[in-house]
């Protein structure tokens, strides 16, 4: 039967590969499988349902299908259905069943389906669902119940089976009653809840429905409405844990100011203060907000939290005040200490004492001397030479920026105006050191592409990126995760993010005080979905966290093969290609301004109405209609939001002969106020252009879109990866 099956498969229409699929550097310098994916080892294995030795738990071909497209892997999949190994031949009949089904052929798929419950047993009860699916496809409705009655008797304790009562439940309620009551934190729970809310606002059971959807359904779209009626109708009849859920929620969609009242009534936490201190901060309740920090340091002396707390408590208070506050975080918060003492030295200086200040900065790179205080510190004393003229002096503290803090984000501008300077002063040997620091130590920022234009990398400058066409090769598998279920990780490995993603939501316990480890798969399971505005928060945030713990927890995340793929997603490659050559345009380049404008979100709107993934203005897209051959469009849908924005992008380069920097920081602040700054002058070139942008915005979204396109360079183009890497080992140690 399977080989009957295997020469009428159906050929699928073949798109381009997902670029959301996230992977590995090494994989586009090589374009071969790395060693970290390649070889799971023996102590994973288990979770393949293989044995330990079993070679193919190391080499498995399949999982380097599993993220083409079905059109792409049809053939090589069939190829695999009659494989000696086990894993191989289970995961390729999964994934073509899975194929079968989606284009609408699941009769076809049975065959494939049947028994391979037994044969894979991490997945059973996902084959069986998809075999039940395929039944029901195929007419076999007999056989379909009986596959229900075998998922319900022998995996009704699986979260896998929510799908199956959720459906059932469109029926009959009672199934819809089990899955609220086995599985409340299934995404198909949080539309049971939302559909019941819906029928009968105000049902009898509206509290813990709602509660459902504040707890676990904070993807929904009405997950704030949610919060709102729980904290207006129901605040007499919420818990304290009830209250942290509903601050929580509140927190996680950016709104402190309704967070913060909400966290006030929570259980007294160490987080719980800080973040209600902090949200009526922002909701302007200066008095309030005083006294749950004053409460957080009384009660939590050591937390980490109260070090935050105490410099956000500077904020509410007067210059003389915040002195005393700042001494308590130098004294108990060695972590803080640095950034604490030049917020001091700052102070000082509004209150007219630039010797107390200088002496406070003299502290710092004394005692401090690796912080990233330090580092600012160096780098002002260098820029400040360099604006005097006294090139060697600015050098000098360049340099000592790269020495003692190359892991700094201000080493990277260091970095790069230190080799700007030495070659001006025709010392070339430390021009291409310090171009290369910056490049080695800190890639993925802005200037490690100046640092690489600098030094003559094929990588495109502001005058000439444009006409750049990358290789783009995206990564061919993933990596295991580091946390998660067996299933999760079949699942994931097998780029069944649908599936994934809601295992995850099961799994997922700790959502309010997450580990690294939590948060990054999150930041994976998120963008598996479409959900990149919060997806690429999650993995990018992990950089950002401070304690000696936490940032132990980034280096060896950051290490991860999924890891830069996840700050750096490419969902939407076909319609960038396309309408990139279309235009003419690179379509890297493309790629970074829609991260930057929309993180790849379709349907986002901005707060004066620019609409979709770049952000087009309903009135600039009326006017693109008028001046090409673009008729009827819809600005949520992907195709036509790209087709008008890369219009419109090579609109703004043919008003600037082609010159990107000026392009793009057009698109963001409109070509008049361009036209102004060229016109007005004071700059020397481009770089410095770029640095003297009046506009703050502006000039944060010129660095965001140019950092973008260099970290999709490095991480899509398998010549740009490997000069990377080679450079790196150079610089190692």
């Amino acid at each position: 039967m399977l080989k009957q099956l295997k020469a009428n498969l159906p050929l699928f229409a073949i798109a381009g590969v997902s670029a959301l699929s996230l992977g590995i550097v090494a994989a586009l310098v090589n374009t071969v499988v790395s060693p970290e994916v390649a070889e799971v080892g023996e102590e994973s294995a288990g979770f393949l349902g293989l044995p330990s030795r079993d070679p193919f738990a190391k080499h498995d071909p399949v999982l380097g299908l599993a993220l083409q497209t079905p059109g792409q892997r049809q053939e090589a999949l069939a190829s695999y259905v009659e494989a000696n190994d086990p894993i191989s031949r289970s995961r390729s009949q999964y994934l073509l069943a899975q194929d079968l089904i989606n284009a609408d052929r699941g009769g076809s798929a049975v065959p494939l389906l049947e028994g391979l419950d037994a044969e894979y047993p991490t997945m059973a009860p996902y084959s069986l669902m998809a075999l039940e699916q395929a039944q029901r496809a195929a007419g076999q409705t007999e056989a379909a119940q009986q596959t229900q009655q075998q998922l319900l008797s022998e995996f009704g304790e699986d979260g896998a089976i929510a799908p199956l009562l959720y459906r059932l439940g469109q029926q009959d309620p009672a199934y819809g009653d089990q899955l609220l009551g086995q599985f409340p934190d299934h995404p198909r729970s949080v539309d049971v809840a939302h559909q019941r809310l819906t029928a009968d606002p105000h049902r009898a059971d509206a509290l813990p429905l709602l509660l459902i959807i504040a707890r676990a359904g904070l993807h929904h779209p009405q997950a704030g409405a949610a919060l709102v009626r729980l904290k207006t109708e129901f605040a007499d009849q919420l818990q304290p844990e009830d209250w942290q859920t509903v601050g929580f929620g509140f927190w996680r969609r950016s709104n402190y100011a309704e967070a913060g009242p909400a966290y006030a009534n929570a259980p007294v936490s160490a987080r719980n203060l800080y973040r209600a201190a902090r949200g009526l901060q922002i909701g302007n309740q200066r008095d309030r907000a005083i006294a749950l920090f004053n409460q957080l340091d009384q009660q939590f002396p050591d937390h980490p939290d109260t070090g935050l707390g105490l410099m956000r408590l500077t904020l509410s208070l007067s210059d003389e005040a915040k002195l005393g506050v700042l001494d308590q975080v130098v004294n108990r918060f060695p972590e803080r200490a640095a950034a604490a003492l030049l917020m001091r030295a700052n102070i000082l200086d509004s209150l007219d004492s630039p010797s107390s200040a200088q002496t406070t900065r003299e502290i710092i790179l004394q005692d401090y001397s690796d912080s990233d205080a330090a580092a600012e510190i160096r780098w002002t004393n260098a820029r400040n030479a360099a604006d005097q003229g006294d090139l060697a002096t600015a050098i000098n503290w360049g340099r000592q920026v790269l020495a003692h803090s190359p892991d700094s984000e201000t080493a990277a501008e260091a970095g790069f105006w230190t080799g700007r300077w030495a070659h001006q002063l025709g010392e070339p040997a430390v021009a291409q050191e310090a171009l290369e620091q910056v490049i080695a130590f800190q890639p993925e920022s802005y200037y490690a592409w100046r640092a690489a234009a600098a030094l003559g990398w094929d990588v495109g400058d502001f005058k000439t990126v444009r006409a750049k066409v990358p290789a783009i090769a995206p990564p061919e598998r993933r990596a295991p995760l580091p946390v998660g279920s067996d299933q999760l990780q079949e699942l994931y490995l097998l780029g069944q993010d649908q599936k994934a993603w809601e295992r995850w939501q099961l799994e997922y316990t700790n959502r309010q005080d997450p580990s690294s480890e939590e948060r990054f798969v999150d930041g994976l399971m998120r963008q598996g979905v479409g959900d990149h505005l919060d997806g690429i928060y999650q993995v990018s945030s992990l950089a950002w966290d401070i304690t000696p713990e936490e940032q132990a927890a980034f280096a060896e995340l950051a290490e991860h093969p999924d890891y830069w793929h996840g700050v750096y997603p490419m969902p939407y490659r076909d319609l960038i290609e396309t309408w990139s050559a279309q235009r003419q345009l690179n379509p890297l380049l493309v790629a970074a301004l829609i991260r930057q404008e929309s993180r790849f979100m379709p349907s986002i709107r901005s707060g004066v109405g620019a609409a979709g993934l770049m952000q087009v203005m309903p009135g600039t897209a009326a006017w693109i209609k008028d001046r090409s051959d673009i008729d009827a469009y819809n600005l949520d849908d992907p195709l036509d939001n790209i087709k008008l924005g890369t219009w419109y992008l090579d609109y703004t380069h043919r008003e600037y002969n082609n010159h990107s920097l000026f392009a793009v920081a057009s698109y963001n602040a409109g070509p008049g106020n361009i036209a102004r700054w060229i016109e007005r002058g004071g700059f020397t070139d481009d770089d410095d252009f770029a640095e003297k942008i009046p506009f703050p915005e502006t000039h944060g979204y010129v660095r965001a879109v140019f950092g973008g396109y260099w970290n999709y360079l490095r991480l899509y183009d398998p010549a740009i990866a490997q000069a990377v890497e080679q450079l790196q080992r150079r610089h190692a140690g």
